[in-house]
């Protein structure tokens, strides 16, 4: 199972179509500054969800703790576009 190497911008795109369709929130309501948790309105259920679509989607296993430091739609852009460069490299 290969992973192929994404660009940032395909990365940040590919996060934003599946929380749009997932999450049921407008394209436009997302900002890199946005408030993660408040404009999905996750609640702990939802954090279960956008693990298993980020690990569907990119393929890497998501701890609990990875979240405490993602407050913003950047901070997570950065989070799995670290992730997956670490994994596409190993």
């Amino acid at each position: 199972h290969k992973i192929v190497a994404m660009t940032n911008e395909e990365i940040t795109n590919k996060i934003n179509e599946f929380l749009v369709e997932e999450f049921e929130v407008e394209m436009d309501a997302i900002s890199p500054e946005g408030s993660l948790k408040d404009v999905l309105e996750l609640d702990s259920l939802d954090y279960v969800d956008l693990v298993v679509l980020i690990e569907g989607n990119f393929g890497f296993k998501v701890k609990q703790e990875d979240f405490t430091n993602i407050l913003t739609f950047q901070n997570f852009y950065d989070y799995v576009i670290a992730k997956v460069n670490t994994t596409a490299i190993a």
